[in-house]
Parts: C-alpha cells; sequence; structure tokens
C-alpha cells in the first residue's frame, strides 16, 4: 500500500509539531501526531506486530520523533522499542532511537565525542561515592569546578557546580541525591562581567550540516533559554560549524541542536558540551532567517526517501 503519512512522535502538541506539519504539507504529505505512550506492539493483529494509533494497520512513510514522555524503565524501554521496531521494520525515523538514546544519555556522549576527537570537556560517570569525592578533590586542586548533571535531563533542569566555585570550595551532593550516579563535567570559565555577560553557542546541524546558530546570553552559568537566557543571531563561523558538524557525526544523528561553550584554550575556539537529539528550535527561528521545520522535513525527504523537491510523491512509500 502506498501512503504518504508521516508520523510526529511527541507527547504534547504546539509550536513544533504545527511547524512540521505544515512543512510537510507543503511536500504533499501529512504528518500525523503521535503519543509513543499510545503505540504498541500487537503480533496478533497486524502482519508486522506494530500498532501505531490513526495508521491503521499500516506503517507511516517516515516518523519524526519530536518527543518521547517520562516515564518508568519499563515504559522507557517499549516506546524506544517501537522506535527501534520501526528501523527494523524500514521505515525511516529522524532520529532512530540509536540515535536519541547516545544523545539523552550524557555519559555515553562524552565517550563518544571523547573518541572521536570532538573537543569536549573530561567527563566521569561514577556509582562509587568515595570515588566521585576524590575526583572533586583532585579537580579543585588543580583550579577546576566540576558540573554536575542528570544522567538523563534537559533544559538546565537539576544541574549544580561543585568543587573550585568562586574561590571556595563546594562539596558534593550524596549520591542518594543524585539517583546513585555522579555525572561530573568539568566546568569551562568565562571571562564576563554585568557589561558583558557570558554566552554559549546553539548550532543546529541538519544532514550532517550546520545550518544555523546563535548565542544563548545570561548572566547565569546555565544559558537555556528554558532558563531565561536570551537569544541572540551570529554567524555560523567555519570552525564552529566544523565542530557541531564532527558532534552530529559522531552520535550518529539525522539532526542535531550542539551546545558549544566558548574556549580560547580549544584548537576550535570552543568546546562541545550537549547535543540534543530531539532538540527544540523555537529559540533559533526567532533570529534565523530560514525556515527550520521545512529544513528538517527536505532532509527527511530528500535523504531518507529520495524524495527530490521537484519530484512527485505518489510513489514513494510502500508498507
Amino acid at each position: 500500500m502506498t501512503e504518504r503519512r508521516v508520523a510526529i512522535f511527541t507527547d504534547e502538541t504546539g509550536w513544533h509539531t504545527r511547524r512540521l506539519r505544515q512543512a510537510l504539507a507543503r511536500r504533499g504529505f501529512e504528518g500525523r501526531c503521535v503519543d509513543l505512550a499510545a503505540c504498541r506492539f500487537d503480533t496478533a493483529a497486524s502482519p508486522h506486530g506494530v500498532l501505531i494509533p490513526g495508521f491503521g494497520k499500516a506503517l507511516p512513510c517516515a516518523a519524526i520523533v519530536r518527543g518521547i514522555a517520562g516515564g518508568s524503565l519499563e515504559q522507557i524501554t517499549k516506546r524506544l522499542g517501537i522506535l527501534h521496531a520501526l528501523r527494523e521494520l524500514g521505515v525511516p525515523v529522524y532520529n532512530d532511537a540509536r540515535a536519541i538514546e547516545r544523545s539523552v544519555d550524557k555519559a555515553m556522549t562524552s565517550f563518544l565525542l571523547h573518541r572521536a576527537g570532538v573537543a569536549t570537556p573530561p567527563a566521569w560517570a561514577v556509582e562509587d561515592e568515595a570515588q566521585a569525592r576524590r575526583i572533586l578533590v583532585r579537580e579543585a586542586a588543580a583550579g577546576h569546578g566540576l558540573v554536575v548533571k542528570p544522567m538523563f535531563g534537559s533544559q538546565g533542569k537539576g544541574v549544580l557546580r561543585v568543587g573550585a566555585v568562586d574561590g571556595g570550595f563546594v562539596a558534593l551532593p550524596p549520591l542518594g541525591e543524585l539517583a546513585g550516579l555522579a555525572y561530573l563535567q568539568r566546568f569551562v570559565p568565562q571571562a564576563e562581567s554585568p557589561q558583558a555577560p557570558g554566552f554559549d553557542w546553539r548550532v543546529l546541524v541538519i544532514g550532517g550540516q550546520a545550518r544555523a546558530a546563535m548565542k544563548r546570553v545570561s548572566a547565569h552559568w546555565v544559558r537555556n533559554v528554558a532558563r531565561g537566557a536570551r537569544c541572540q543571531a551570529c554567524a555560523l563561523e567555519p570552525g564552529l560549524a566544523a565542530l557541531a558538524e564532527a558532534a552530529a557525526a559522531a552520535l550518529g544523528m539525522d539532526y542535531a541542536g550542539v551546545d558549544l561553550v566558548p574556549d580560547a584554550a580549544a584548537a576550535s575556539g570552543a568546546q562541545v558540551i550537549e547535543v540534543n537529539g530531539v532538540a527544540a528550535w523555537r529559540g533559533l527561528q526567532r533570529v534565523t532567517a530560514f525556515d527550520i521545520a521545512q529544513a528538517l522535513v527536505d532532509d527527511l525527504l530528500a535523504r531518507r526517501l529520495g524524495v527530490g523537491l521537484d519530484q512527485g510523491v505518489a510513489q514513494v512509500c510502500h508498507f
């Protein structure tokens, strides 16, 4: 059966999903929003064993992952399992489960970036509290602060600085308060003042190519837009673009929001601190001329489905 329906997996609809549906419609496709929590494995009800609400017993042409709701380990495993199953069934998933798993696991992100030779701060993930405290003391003795982050976290929630902080020493909280695991990343300091607050960069990589960048400016060291950082347009310098593209490639991303901090000591003048596989782009769109949702959809259709912009779409999906 031939279809032109794309699943947009999300746990909430709004600005992002509306923009994606509009972008798909301009190319002759229909985007249908589906919560992964509502999808199920059912080997009795369908020939391929997966049921996606709104698609009957058929499969979507492709899927865009816009959000995955939190839940128990079992629930998250099943939701990611649906994405893995679609890939096994030949449905392009953008980004697929493997890429999402790599990016949401900050320790794995650090490992893969380091392995690929991408500039990124030293990082540790340990379950032994005494070992974590030894790392903290050793780093503080060398004048370094550390950032404690939830292993699975976003939007700057739950992060704190420990070790050498503003001329003092901040101890590590008990691991019982950190879900039994310390993920530590060396803090990269900046020279800043009330007149010149610090910033980091968000670079959007689509299909292996850096397409847009912005500065996130804030007097607070946590510079997520969700925490009040101000979005500021900036040039996409070649070194910054190359670093972001290398980070996305290291994690196998179709698209990625790459967060970088300035570091004069680094070869490219920056280090990658996070790679987001389900990146929001509303803030970036405010300071960027091109239509980000359309760029994402066009990359999906061209690179993953082989559909050119001047090509008919009637015979591209066969499930």
